[in-house]
């Protein structure tokens, strides 16, 4: 008989799934206000390369965990859900505070100001954070260490780019607060 904890865990890893796809609704709707009062879009190039990214996190995560048949060890898989809970509740703060000027893309509308409220008041790119956190914290409540390396790996790369291509979007084209 499977484990429990690796059905438990790949119900996780469909929730955050589902919360990927809740973030494209809202990117999607983002996007159409911010084109419609002259949003300009930058980085079109990483997008793709970050789609598969976070897919392949999601995807490797449940992949690894049954195929390596890789244990829950409760005192790093508890802790690792806490960390995904309070990434999780990172990034819709960073939402809710942005609102329509929020997406998954980079897209600026131009002459609004920096929003330098909410979590922005401590950090620049707090979400990033929340990236960053979940990507090693989701596989790692299930012992999928490879995966927690190769994501984050890749994804210090990739968001190299991003905070470039987005920086400068946003010095270019907003108004200083």
């Amino acid at each position: 008989m499977t484990d429990l904890s690796l059905w438990l865990f790949t119900g996780l890893v469909l929730l955050v799934g589902l919360e990927r796809v809740a973030e494209l609704v809202v990117s999607k709707r983002h996007a159409a206000w911010a084109f419609s009062r002259g949003g300009v879009e930058r980085g079109q190039g990483h997008y793709p390369a970050m789609v598969v990214l976070h897919t392949g996190l999601l995807a490797g995560a449940v992949a690894e965990v049954w195929l390596a048949d890789r244990p829950f060890v409760p005192a790093l898989g508890w802790s690792m859900l806490a960390l995904v809970v309070a990434a999780q509740a990172l990034r819709w703060w960073c939402i809710a505070t942005l609102g329509t000027q929020w997406n998954t893309r980079v897209i600026v509308v131009p002459g609004l100001p920096l929003v330098r409220r909410g979590p922005y008041r401590f950090l620049p790119h707090p979400n990033y954070v929340a990236v960053v956190a979940e990507g090693l914290a989701l596989p790692l409540v299930h012992s999928a260490w490879v995966t927690a390396i190769v994501f984050t790996v890749a994804n210090a790369a990739l968001l190299t780019r991003r905070i470039r291509v987005e920086n400068d979007a946003l010095q270019e084209l907003a108004m200083p607060s």
